[in-house]
């Protein structure tokens, strides 16, 4: 096989390839991109056996065939050339050639026929948005999955299409985010899926922020999301999602309107000397007024206070302080609507007549 190819055609597109590839693989092959030329197009894949990327470009010159090449030191190499570059690249007999300009790299090369596909033939529906749609789905909900959670479940974001509407939601147990988005075109019927962790972090990185469609196609045990020349496959996690709608309150007796930014510059500072393991604060609401409260086991203390519209019973509450930052980097009003019960009750966060989007934090014992 030889390619010619420019670089800045070429980087790209490798960097979302190389990048779902693991650096410590138990099969050498899965360290390695594979790299395909026929009829003027060149593939790009790579995998580690869960998720798989291809991309394709077009109007490429040179010789068809196909090998493997490492990952990352065939990005590095891309990348550290000068940018209007032009790569030569030639396989043969175990070693692969990039030549440009003065520099010349030999890397070493696996047999493409031993590289392993996520290989589906059959999808079961599909679902069509704009990518910018998609990716602030997922943007504004990730932050909340569970991290090797052992309730596996949990270690993923759900995807729940139904009518004209998808939805996105995740938790850890300990806080939840859900969002929805319009539908290009209604379902035919509900659809509900688990995306692993991993697969929503690749996902965020290469979908674009324009209005071009993306197209998701869903079986029993995979998901598919093609966007322009680039398609993400993923494993789905086999498990129950929990009934998030029991867990959001119907209604709360208490609604403060706060000045986004405002909210998280108290936070921010008083979460200067929390405990760094728990990272608790006390909200206390009183008369004109909202205090935030924090102390840690050095016996030092952080108090600071901003004013809001409350005039009901004194309540205090303890949360944890980055579940709500993390909240508020989410929304992007001016203005949040912070839904409060009793201390034993998870609050709310919501942009002001927009329920679409919908935080929740549940309470913490300080």
């Amino acid at each position: 096989m030889k390619v010619k190819i420019q670089r800045e055609r070429l980087l790209k597109p490798l960097g979302y390839v190389a990048n779902v590839v693991e650096k410590r693989q138990t099969l050498p092959i899965l360290g390695n991109v594979y790299l395909k030329l026929a009829g003027g197009s060149l593939t790009v894949i790579g995998t580690d056996l869960e998720t798989e990327v291809m991309s394709r470009i077009d109007q490429v010159t040179g010789e068809d065939g196909e090998c493997t090449v490492t990952a990352r030191k065939f990005y590095d190499i891309c990348r550290t050339l000068p940018d209007d570059a032009e790569l030569e690249l030639a396989s043969a007999e175990g070693k692969t050639t990039i030549k440009s300009g003065r520099s010349r790299f030999t890397l070493q090369s696996l047999s493409a026929v031993e590289f392993p596909r996520v290989d589906v033939t059959q999808w079961d529906s599909s679902i069509e948005l704009a990518q910018s749609a998609l990716r602030g789905l997922l943007e504004r909900t990730a932050f909340a999955m569970a991290q090797q959670d052992v309730r596996y479940y949990l270690n993923g974001l759900l995807l729940e299409a139904e009518g004209d509407r998808i939805t996105a939601v995740a938790t850890d147990g300990h806080r939840l985010a859900k969002t929805e988005a319009k539908l290009a075109k209604p379902v035919a019927a509900k659809q509900q899926v688990i995306v692993p962790r991993k697969a929503i972090m690749e996902l965020i990185r290469f979908l674009g922020e324009g209005g071009e469609g993306t197209t998701v196609e869903i079986n029993p045990n995979h998901i598919r999301i093609q966007t322009g020349a680039v398609v993400f496959t993923s494993k789905l996690i086999d498990g129950r999602f929990p009934d998030y709608g029991k867990v959001i309150p119907a209604s709360l007796d208490t609604h403060i309107k706060v000045v986004r930014t405002d909210f998280h510059e108290i936070l921010a500072r008083t979460a200067i000397l929390t405990n760094e393991k728990f990272r608790g604060v006390r909200i206390a609401l009183s008369d004109g007024k909202m205090t935030v409260s924090a102390h840690n086991p050095d016996q030092e203390e952080a108090t600071d206070e901003m004013p809001v519209d409350y005039s009901g019973e004194a309540l205090e509450i303890g949360f944890n302080v980055s579940y709500l930052m993390d909240a508020l980097k989410a929304l992007e009003s001016d203005e949040v609507d912070f839904g409060v019960q009793d201390p034993n009750s998870s609050c709310t966060l919501i942009t002001p007549g927009d329920p679409k989007t919908l935080y929740l934090v549940m309470p913490m014992r300080l």
